[in-house]
């Protein structure tokens, strides 16, 4: 049984998605996934079991065509369906809640992701510029050991912004890699659940015209914010 669906309920749904036109496996497979906005994919052990019980009940019928098999509802099938009507729209609706669950908890992944990578790019800012103070280069700034001729003469030290050596700078230069690294997973992770939001908004109803700009104005907002991180 799927863990999406109450006993029953998945053999149900795939007689509706049937009802709508044939369909072989796949896009059985690939329309429950359009339903939940690529938040739940059944695998093909979940799917076949189920249409070989609506096959051995006389609700579907299946034909090879090529390498695939297309399964077609029967007008047992659509009798099915139209007596349990009130069954299937409570399915629609307990769809339509996991949903709306699933997208949820992306966007609170989401958001705590963005605090994550603040605080990373945060401590790697920090760090890059302590490695660049005269402290961590153990000038003590004193005038005399310049004017001492058997004093060793230490390297003037460079203004914050001009480049760090090579040694002064690996550590900084290494943290700065992670937390690079890990902005970009946090990036990527951010773009696949946003496309699952809005593949979820697309599956329930339709996505609202002003959804691209009020998403590009709200995505300015973020980065000018990660850039005040990084440039206090």
């Amino acid at each position: 049984m799927s863990a999406m669906f109450a006993h029953g309920s998945l053999r149900l749904y795939l007689l509706s998605l049937l009802a709508e036109r044939p369909r072989h496996g796949y896009e059985l497979i690939q329309a429950l996934s359009d339903r939940f906005g690529g938040t739940y994919s059944p695998s093909a052990g979940t799917i076949y079991p189920r249409l070989a019980k609506l096959e051995e009940k006389g609700l579907v019928t299946k034909q090879a065509d090529g390498r695939k098999t297309v399964y077609e509802i029967t007008d047992a099938g659509r009798a099915e369906l139209l007596a349990r009507a009130g069954e299937l729209g409570a399915i629609e609706d307990e769809v339509t809640d996991s949903v709306r669950r699933l997208a949820d908890q992306v966007r609170s992944g989401v958001n705590s992701a963005m605090k994550s990578l603040r605080a990373d790019l945060a401590s790697a800012a920090r760090q890059a510029r302590d490695a660049g103070s005269p402290a961590s280069r153990g000038y003590d700034g004193t005038p005399e050991s310049w004017d001492n001729p058997n004093t060793e003469q230490p390297r003037p030290t460079p203004p914050t912004d001009a480049p760090l050596s090579a040694n002064d700078a690996t550590p900084a230069r290494q943290d700065s890699r992670q937390a690079l690294h890990k902005a970009d997973m946090v990036l990527n992770e951010f773009r696949q659940q946003l496309r699952t939001d809005l593949r979820t908004q697309a599956a329930r109803s339709a996505v609202p015209p002003d959804t691209v700009p009020a998403l590009r104005r709200q995505l300015a907002d973020v980065r000018a914010s990660i850039l005040a991180t990084l440039h206090p």
